[in-house]
């Protein structure tokens, strides 16, 4: 990959979709992985006035928040944090005062809880700077739905959508994204000792190599087709019902 033409095209197209929208410039949350912090880099080359990054922890590690702080004050882009745990904690007490699960699936509800708190915080900060929510996710994410509907799929824009997690990666190193960013396990931050990979089944190796090659072992293709089939309503809009003319 031509990291440096990559780059300038990304940056590029992003100037164009925030004029074209009429804004001033992108607010974007970074939360410690190479994701957000290549995102990050990447909005502040297009907005270097006019972007701002939001750490916004919810039940998250301390290393994640000194990771994000340490990426941004390198590359000099301004940011806020914003603490997310006593919202999330009143949330919680008050949903599960009617309905409550245990076990996996209160886990995930409750998790799913988190980027959608992140979500409505950036709307908030966007919307009061006249600018667009800039998202983090890759392709590799988008392809099987590994994401939370309304919450880091939420956004305006995807400036990483066409990059599968290795692409990121090397696009990562040519900005020098410090290595700690870079070397961590892939963690969406939903739990204690969460990882991506662990969740969705399948290492992003395995994906990539799906995803560009359309190779890999026949359990592992099997995996990812079912997680991309269970995923689909995640990647459209929602459905309009449509009135058949006679019965207007």
């Amino acid at each position: 990959m031509n990291c440096e033409a990559v780059v300038q095209h990304l940056v590029t197209w992003l100037r164009e979709k925030v004029h074209e929208a009429g804004a001033a410039g992108v607010v974007l949350g970074v939360s410690g992985g190479v994701d957000s912090a290549v995102a990050a880099v990447l909005a502040q080359k297009a907005f270097p006035d006019n972007c701002i990054a939001l750490l916004l922890p919810c039940g998250s590690r301390i290393e994640d928040l000194v990771h994000s702080q340490l990426l941004l004050e390198k590359f000099r882009i301004p940011y806020r944090v914003v603490e997310l745990d006593n919202a999330y904690q009143l949330l919680v007490t008050q949903f599960e005062s009617f309905l409550k699960l245990d076990g996996w699936k209160g886990r995930l509800l409750r998790s799913n809880l988190k980027p959608r708190l992140r979500m409505t915080t950036l709307y908030y900060s966007a919307q009061a700077r006249g600018y667009l929510v800039l998202g983090t996710s890759n392709q590799s994410e988008i392809r099987v739905g590994y994401s939370t509907k309304y919450g880091d799929t939420g956004v305006d824009l995807q400036i990483l959508g066409d990059l599968v997690k290795r692409e990121v990666i090397e696009l990562a190193r040519y900005l020098d994204i410090p290595a700690f960013i870079i070397n961590k396990p892939p963690s969406g931050g939903l739990w204690e000792g969460q990882t991506d990979e662990e969740e969705m089944g399948v290492t992003y190796r395995e994906l990539d190599d799906y995803i560009q090659y359309q190779k890999g072992e026949p359990q592992i293709i099997a995996r990812i087709e079912e997680l991309i089939k269970n995923s689909g309503h995640k990647r459209q809009m929602p459905p309009v019902a449509l009135i058949p003319r006679e019965l207007r």
